[in-house]
Order: C-alpha cells, then sequence, then structure tokens
C-alpha cells in the first residue's frame, strides 16, 4: 500500500520553521520603536522612515505585534510593545475630541483633516486587548477608553456593523461605510471579548457589556458577509452607502487605493474566510458561516491565484472575475496561508492543507527577504519586487500571524491564546476552541 504523504503544516519541523521565521520577523520590525513614543514606517532595511510620520494603525499594529512578542518570551519585545502603546496613551490620543488622529505628520503636528477612522481605532482595540493580556503597563486601561470611543462614535447597533469615518471633532459621519474597517472590527471585537473576560473585573469592569457582547457585535457583522458572498457569488462588495447599499463602480478611477480599490479584493476574501472561522470557533458550531469561509476561500483562488499566467494573487478584480491590478502583495498571501490553515483544520479536507504548503513555497521563493529581512510587501506581476502601492516595508503584521495562526486553535484570538500557552507542537492536539481533541 502507498503510504498518504504527510500534511506539512502538522509536522513538529515545520512548525519549528515558522518559529524561526516569526523570530525573525520580531528582530527586524525592533527598530519601529521610537523614543517620543509610537512606531515608525519601516523601509525595505528595517530603518525607520521619517517621511511617513507616525501612523496610528502602525503604532497600534506594532503594539499588537510586539504585545504577542512578550507572550511568546521573546527578549526585546516589551521595549517595542511599550514605546508603540506610549504613543496611543500619549500623543497620538486627542485629548480634546476623544478617540486618536490618523497621524503625526513628521514635525509631530495631529493630522485633523483626515479625521477619525474606524480602519484606526479597531486596531487601538487590538493592541489595547494584546497589550493589556500580555501585561503591558497602561493596556487595560487603554482598553477601557478605546472601548468606549469605539462603542460610542463607531457601532452602530442597528446595522449590526461599524460606521466608517467622523471629522476630527466626532461632528460629522460620512455617509461612506466600508468592509475593511468592517473585517479589522470583528478582529477586535474578537480580541476584546477574550481579553475581558481574562481580566480581572477590577482591570476592566463591565467594558462594553462584558465578553459575550463583544462576540456577539463580532457575529452580527460576519453574518451580513455570509449575505454578500451569498449574494455576490463569493465577491465581496467593499463599499457601501449609508444604508449599506453596495456601490459597486466606487474608486473605479483609484483601482489602486491600498485601502478603497475598486472592484473585489481576493485578498480580503480569504481574509474574511478565516475570520467566519474564528467567529464560529468563538460561538459554537454555525455551518452557514463554514459554508461561506469555503466559498470565499474558493472564490479567491479560483479568481485570484495565477490569474494572468504567474504565480501569485492579484490585487484586486471586476465584478466578473477579471484581473484588474496584478501587483502581488505580501499580506495577501499571508491572509491566504492563514485561511487554508483555519480550513484544513475546520474541515479535515487535503485540498487546504496542499493550498498551503504551496503558497509557503510561493512566498519563500519571492516574498521572504533573506537579504534585507522581513518580506517584500509588493511584487509586480512577474514577482519581482515593486513599490507602486506599498514602498518599504512598513510593519510585520501580516506576517506575523502567519506564522502563528497555523499553530494555534481557532479560538481564542492570538493574545488570550499564546498566554494560555495554547501554541503545541502539533495543531491536531486540540479542537478548535482550545480544548483536547
Amino acid at each position: 500500500m502507498t503510504a498518504v504523504p504527510a500534511v506539512p503544516r502538522q509536522l513538529p519541523a515545520h512548525h519549528a520553521w515558522l518559529d524561526a521565521e516569526c523570530r525573525r520577523l520580531i528582530a527586524f520590525g525592533a527598530r519601529s520603536a521610537l523614543p517620543d513614543g509610537g512606531a515608525a514606517y519601516l523601509d525595505t532595511t528595517g530603518t525607520p522612515d521619517p517621511t511617513h510620520g507616525v501612523l496610528t494603525w502602525i503604532t497600534a499594529r506594532t503594539t499588537h505585534a510586539y504585545s504577542l512578542g512578550v507572550l511568546l518570551g521573546v527578549p526585546g519585545s516589551a521595549a517595542v510593545a511599550d514605546a508603540a502603546l506610549k504613543a496611543l496613551t500619549g500623543r497620538l490620543r486627542d485629548a480634546e475630541h476623544g478617540g486618536w488622529f490618523h497621524a503625526l505628520a513628521p514635525d509631530g503636528t495631529p493630522d485633523r483633516a483626515a479625521g477619525k477612522s474606524c480602519y484606526n481605532h479597531a486596531f487601538v482595540l487590538l493592541a489595547a486587548s494584546s497589550a493589556a493580556l500580555a501585561g503591558r503597563p497602561g493596556g487595560a486601561t487603554l482598553l477601557a477608553e478605546a472601548a468606549d470611543v469605539y462603542l460610542t462614535w463607531f457601532w452602530d447597533d442597528d446595522a449590526g456593523r461599524p460606521v466608517d469615518t467622523w471629522d476630527a471633532g466626532f461632528t460629522r459621519a460620512d455617509d461612506y461605510r466600508g468592509l475593511n474597517a468592517t473585517m479589522h472590527s470583528v478582529e477586535a471585537l474578537l480580541a476584546v471579548a477574550d481579553a475581558v473576560e481574562v481580566l480581572d473585573a477590577s482591570d476592566a469592569p463591565g467594558v462594553g457589556g462584558g465578553a459575550s457582547a463583544w462576540r456577539d457585535r463580532a457575529a452580527r457583522a460576519a453574518r451580513f458577509v455570509v449575505e454578500l458572498a451569498t449574494a455576490h457569488d463569493g465577491r465581496l462588495p467593499e463599499h457601501f452607502g449609508p444604508d449599506w447599499t453596495p456601490v459597486l463602480g466606487f474608486n473605479r478611477n483609484q483601482p489602486d487605493d491600498p485601502f478603497k480599490p475598486y472592484g473585489a479584493t481576493p485578498g480580503h476574501g480569504l481574509e474574511w474566510s478565516r475570520l467566519l472561522l474564528n467567529v464560529e470557533a468563538t460561538i459554537g458550531t454555525d455551518e452557514a458561516l463554514a459554508a461561506a469561509a469555503v466559498r470565499l476561500f474558493d472564490r479567491a483562488v479560483d479568481d485570484g491565484w495565477a490569474a494572468d499566467g504567474a504565480e501569485g494573487f492579484v490585487y484586486t478584480t471586476d465584478w466578473d472575475g477579471t484581473p484588474l491590478v496584478r501587483q502581488r502583495m505580501h499580506w495577501v498571501v499571508a491572509e491566504a496561508i492563514a485561511a487554508a490553515a483555519a480550513l484544513h483544520r475546520r474541515t479535515g479536507e487535503r485540498r487546504f492543507a496542499d493550498s498551503y504548503a504551496a503558497w509557503w513555497d510561493y512566498a519563500e521563493r519571492h516574498l521572504l527577504d533573506r537579504t534585507g529581512g522581513s518580506w517584500w510587501h509588493e511584487l509586480d506581476p512577474h514577482n519581482i519586487p515593486a513599490t507602486t502601492v506599498w514602498p518599504g516595508k512598513p510593519d510585520v503584521y501580516h506576517a506575523l500571524q502567519a506564522t502563528l495562526l497555523p499553530r494555534l486553535p481557532l479560538a481564542p484570538t492570538l493574545a488570550r491564546a499564546l498566554r494560555a500557552g495554547l501554541l503545541v507542537s502539533s495543531p491536531e492536539g486540540t479542537d478548535g476552541r482550545g480544548q483536547p481533541a
């Protein structure tokens, strides 16, 4: 009888490889810590690029990543997490109107023109949750403040999903609604639930109604995505009017916008695929969530992978699946890896494990920069490093999570799972909720 080939993601040697890559990424980003607080945007060598100023989303993602580093026991992580956290509790915080500025200019002036975005605030929520669970000074206080700001200004309980953007003074909300901010909100809502549940009541008294309320919010937003996936054949609309009617022609003249591109974004289909399974693992078996996760994954792969004859995922497609922006973004591959691992865990189907292995092979060949460090953030259609959308190597968030998610259960979220010691030698040692299989 011919032996069935081993599934690479289940091999201890592969887990050792993931651990080494995780630590390589943490080492690369260590220079992001700024003396006055915050995290720098990094160039291709890991050197801070001051021309970008201090961005809240970069700072928050760095707080999150290096709080995970603390929980992993990686020396030096605490200093980076604390430097980033210092800006979230200090100079990036709007002491007058509440919430967080989008950025500080290179001279330290707050960017008020960009307003207050849900995207930024969702990452502040995630950062605060991870920092609190990692025991970083000020983390629990930041979590309570960020939760209050998010629920006051961004969460629309009637819609079951968030408002996207306010002006700087929280006097007027933009009519635009976006799925990108909703996606990162779901990630953050699950993280807040875990943090609230773990922390002593004295650290987070009644934050946002408790863990179950945060999970319910995440589930409501996730079920909206299930509806979208069904209605649009797995291609998710990203842009909406104030009543959440899709605006399919939005930004038609800016197809390569880094945050709001025209068309369908296969990478977000993959990211949502994994997040739907995270939600399911948190709330209990829900076949609609699981089926939508498969639908989104399959559509993203069919439309996006090698769509123009070369390896790699294209950035965007038109609504019939035709590739539009053919640049390859590193974050898409990172999310594809995480989604494939999650679907293999959830379904046991070998095809997901095979995709997982194939995409790590692609990343090793084309994305992992063994000379300069980290991953190339953008490749051209021929898989040559490019900078048309993403100059430099801004942060390690997506790539770092790709080294961790395959080694952890589908729930709880990353910081709680690491704190609980769930980073086991084989991902089959626990079920999707971190309990013995």
